[in-house]
């Protein structure tokens, strides 16, 4: 079968399960053949081998069940970054994008700071702020094992060499380390919410964080006051309804100078404080 049919085939079936049908049948064709994504535009006509089309028809499977795109293919971009993904791994949001952006007007170009990314997932923030500001040490803590080696294994393959990887529940294994900055993804999905359905294909560990969603987040306000030096700062992504609860979390530990950030569709979406 040519590429062309092969794409208009797949675009129907995935039209009832997906809003980018096309873009889909597109990107999973060129990973099944092991092309870039210009290759089916400029070959059309060309009749695709059957090993590769019955794996390409695996994917679409897959797709048309609802997997990610991101699992499927085993890799997100994230500020510009390939980062392997796995089952293991929550896929990288654009959303938390903002708060990579948010750390870095905090952290001076040239500054040689101490930062601390608690259940690092991927390592997208660490390995995004170690990128742009290669003077810092960033060290990226997770719980789960295989989670922390996925960003070993992106830290490697990106070249990024000023990010250490410590496995812990939050700060637990962090000893005596004190950091300037401390960033944090946690999840902050309320237990039973319905949004947990669409999500099903990514680790509910990830997602899920007691009735109100709020369980991690109190944990590291209290916990992390202990690794932050004096003056230094905090910022906490969250859900677009949980500003005013994460400020309050803060405020009752004694942070200061607290502050929320929009994401880019206008939620609220990042909160933080300076240790005074």
């Amino acid at each position: 079968m040519t590429i062309h049919d092969l794409l208009k085939n797949a675009e129907a079936k995935l039209a009832a399960t997906s809003d980018s049908a096309r873009l889909d049948a597109e990107v999973l064709l060129a990973h099944a053949i092991g092309k870039p994504r210009a290759f089916v535009f400029s070959h059309r006509d060309d009749e695709i081998a059957e090993n590769d089309e019955t794996a390409f028809r695996a994917l679409l499977d897959r797709r048309i069940a609802g997997e990610p795109i991101a699992y499927l293919l085993g890799e997100r971009e994230f500020w510009s970054l390939p980062l392997r993904v796995t089952a293991d791994t929550l896929i990288p949001r654009p959303d938390t994008e903002r708060l990579v952006e948010v750390a870095l007007k905090v952290i001076d170009t040239n500054d040689a700071s101490r930062i601390a990314d608690l259940g690092t997932g991927t390592g997208a923030i660490a390995i995004a702020i170690a990128k742009e500001r290669p003077g810092c040490h960033v060290t990226a803590t997770d719980v789960h094992p295989a989670t922390l080696a996925v960003a070993k294994d992106n830290a490697r393959a990106l070249d990024v060499d000023n990010v250490a990887f410590v496995l812990s529940d939050w700060t637990a294994a962090i000893g005596d380390l004190q950091f300037d900055l401390v960033v944090s993804n946690p999840p902050y999905v309320a237990a039973g919410d319905a949004a947990l359905a669409d999500l099903r294909y990514e680790p509910r560990r990830a997602l899920e964080s007691g009735a109100d969603g709020l369980d991690d987040l109190r944990r590291i306000v209290q916990e992390v006051r202990h690794i932050v030096a004096l003056g230094g700062s905090l910022l906490l992504e969250h859900g677009a309804d949980q500003a005013d609860a994460v400020q309050a979390l803060l405020a009752t530990s004694g942070w200061m100078n607290i502050r929320t950030w929009n994401d880019y569709a206008g939620h609220a979406r990042v909160t933080g404080g300076t240790l005074a």
